[in-house]
């Protein structure tokens, strides 16, 4: 591997927008490290369809709420392609519970991979990044987390704690040439197993004004846009992608 050809980590990229953004990295250039905690079939897949784009990728499982486990995807990163450029927080837990019957127990669960895995991944990839010159950190949001919604306390919140967490970010680690920003997916179509709510967990989001669901590559677009050099002077903002849904 040439010493310039950038690596990026996109956390929960086994299926969905993490899977369409690390194939529009690749097609920039970019050697992926794809991870999940624990599909690893779809995670080979996304592989797969990464170097058929024309670079390489590793997969490496992690349960990022455990702080050891982050550091270690970021090392594995480093040590299979000696650099690390780019982190996109994309993972994240969701549950469809009522306040009333909502746990502790899935209070941290949830807030554990959402917004403590970022701030982990974050906290161990900064350095690395600063290292290879500069890079950028793009974490995924939520609508829900602007407009509310029924059942999702917990999701809401450390999707709200994203927001918080791009802007100290930006301020902190601008004079490493690095940027944070932050991308908000209105009403996407993807694939939702029944606790985050299936199709009824998107009903109780505003409806587009173009009258139908983003897609994932749609997202991922954006992501890419940020991780490029023509968006060398965006930090710190927070972008929402989603029909019209909400216009902040």
């Amino acid at each position: 591997m040439s010493d310039q050809t950038k690596v990026a980590i996109v956390t929960g990229s086994a299926l969905n927008i993490g899977r369409a953004t690390a194939l529009h990295l690749a097609r920039d250039g970019f050697s992926i490290v794809v991870t999940a905690r624990q599909s690893e079939h779809d995670a080979a897949e996304t592989a797969r369809q990464v170097r058929d784009a024309g670079t390489d990728a590793i997969v490496h499982l992690a349960d990022i709420s455990d702080p050891a486990q982050a550091r270690g995807l970021v090392e594995a990163a480093v040590g299979h392609f000696g650099r690390l450029d780019v982190l996109v927080n994309n993972a994240s837990a969701r549950r469809q519970t009522k306040f009333a019957d909502m746990t502790p127990e899935e209070w941290r669960e949830i807030m554990g991979t959402t917004l403590d895995g970022a701030f982990y991944c974050a906290h161990a990839a900064a350095p690395h990044i600063a290292k290879a010159g500069g890079g950028t950190i793009v974490n995924l949001g939520g609508i829900s987390a602007h407009v509310g919604a029924v059942g999702r306390v917990h999701a809401i919140t450390a999707k709200a704690g994203m927001v918080g967490l791009t802007r100290a970010l930006a301020k902190e680690l601008a004079g490493d040439n690095i940027t944070v920003n932050t991308v908000v997916p209105g009403s996407i179509e993807t694939i939702r197993g029944a606790a985050a709510g299936g199709n009824h967990g998107r009903s109780l989001l505003p409806d587009a004004l173009l009258g139908r669901r983003g897609q994932p590559d749609e997202i991922a677009a954006m992501v890419r846009f940020l991780c490029s050099p023509e968006a060398r002077y965006v930090t710190g903002q927070t972008i929402h992608v989603n029909g019209g849904a909400f216009m902040p």
